[in-house]
């Protein structure tokens, strides 16, 4: 099984979808389950309503999922299995304060030495740690020997026990830490596969650590991914905040997947790429998130989607007004821009600037003029009428019927908004 955790605490950002993702064509890869993790053990910083919007957001983006669990649901199993490893002598309690481990901390910083603890309360007798009325942490004890492990993108890992350290397991408040949580709950679930972002790297040997140490003998596969950098100085970074700017789920998985990646085609679904998603094709370095060719793979992907679907996303149940969303991604790469085009149209027109008293002719002999399905029909019929020509029949004629003085070519956007003259023309 596979699992995807996230936090509720902020929107979700680029970097977790991705890693959503990957998990997700991974999981149909190996025909195993994709188990949803929402990581709540934090209270303080969990926000009400966004377990229930990470959900959402892969309900949007098609990653479909096994089940869901609460990590602060298991807090029975974390705090029982610590009281084990303390009663094998595995774990200890500490009773070091915060303010103590500060000054030791900065004591390393001083001297430029990495901080471990000093293993102070581990010597402690059980007299003693009786007789202490104090509030205390648990800490597992570090390793006898090296961990190891092989992670499928960045190879080979090594880290002494001094690396890993004797660290906290559970909290003042008996609460798990982020290692120890994460460890038991990936043994609750039997989690074979574990793919994240190459942040977490450095708790990978912790994790492996505290299963050894519960003699937790299956071997997890590791795949950390490299960070994704902002390459504009605008925050792209939340993918609510990309949605409602009216890029599509599937531009976004797409470019997504495509990021550091060598793939066949430049342009594919999500489906399409489980057929040949391999993740030792994925960049070993960091990436960089270039909104402008998200602008371009959305704009393929609009050019493509069914036209009554579009309509309907537009605000519309017509196949027409699809047809004039994909005209005007000639010039609009997502769904508010086109949004914003298409308003122009139904927006009440007042004057034109410069041609006035055309313009109040024109629109008095449409709203006269019979129901024409040529365009040049149309126009021909207003010049016959009005005794306007050139640009004097062709700017403000434009205007009135699209709010705009350029634009696509007016021919092809008449046979999609002719049936929508009584609207525009008002």
């Amino acid at each position: 099984m596979l699992r995807f955790a996230s936090s509720p605490t902020g929107d979700m950002n680029i970097e977790t979808l991705r890693i959503a993702i990957f998990n997700y064509i991974l999981s149909k890869q190996l025909n195993e389950q994709l188990l949803i993790r929402i990581d709540d053990i934090d209270k303080k910083k969990n926000i009400e309503g966004k377990e229930k919007e990470i959900l959402e957001m892969l309900s949007l983006f098609s990653i479909e999922y096994s089940h869901v669990v609460y990590q602060s649901e298991n807090l029975k199993y974390h705090q029982k299995l610590a009281m084990q490893l303390m009663s094998k002598k595995k774990a200890f309690s500490c009773f070091c304060s915060d303010e103590k481990l500060e000054e030791l901390k900065d004591e390393a910083t001083k001297n430029n030495k990495i901080f471990n603890y000093d293993g102070f309360c581990e010597t402690l007798s059980d007299e003693t740690v009786l007789n202490v009325n104090a509030p205390f942490t648990v800490r597992i004890k570090k390793p006898e020997s090296n961990i190891k492990f092989v992670d499928t993108l960045k190879g080979d890992f090594d880290y002494t026990p001094i690396d890993v350290d004797s660290f906290i397991i559970l909290n003042h408040d008996k609460t798990p830490t982020y290692n120890y949580a994460c460890s038991i709950d990936d043994m609750l679930y039997d989690i074979s596969t574990v793919l994240r972002t190459e942040n977490y790297l450095v708790d990978t040997p912790k994790q492996i650590h505290i299963r050894n140490t519960m003699n937790y003998e299956k071997e997890l596969k590791y795949i950390h991914l490299p960070a994704i950098l902002n390459k504009s100085n605008t925050d792209k970074s939340s993918v609510k905040q990309l949605i409602d700017e009216g890029f599509l789920p599937s531009a976004i998985a797409n470019y997504l997947v495509l990021l550091g990646n060598n793939t066949p085609n430049e342009i594919f679904s999500l489906e399409e790429a489980i057929e040949w998603f391999d993740i030792k094709n994925i960049s070993k370095d960091e990436v960089k998130f270039d909104i402008d060719k998200l602008r371009f793979i959305n704009k393929e992907h609009l050019k493509t989607i069914e036209d009554m679907r579009l309509s309907k996303i537009l605000g519309f149940a017509d196949t027409d007004i699809g047809k004039l969303g994909k005209i005007y991604t000639e010039e609009a790469s997502t769904i508010e821009e086109i949004k914003s085009k298409i308003k122009l149209i139904f927006t009440a027109k007042t004057t034109c600037k410069g041609f006035e008293e055309e313009f109040t002719k024109i629109k008095d002999c449409i709203n006269n003029a019979p129901f024409y399905d040529d365009f040049d029909e149309l126009k021909k019929y207003i010049s016959e009428q009005t005794k306007l020509k050139e640009e004097s029949l062709a700017i403000p004629l434009r205007f009135i019927l699209t709010g705009r003085n350029d634009g696509p070519n007016i021919s092809d956007i008449y046979p999609l908004i002719k049936n929508y003259l009584g609207e525009i023309i008002k």
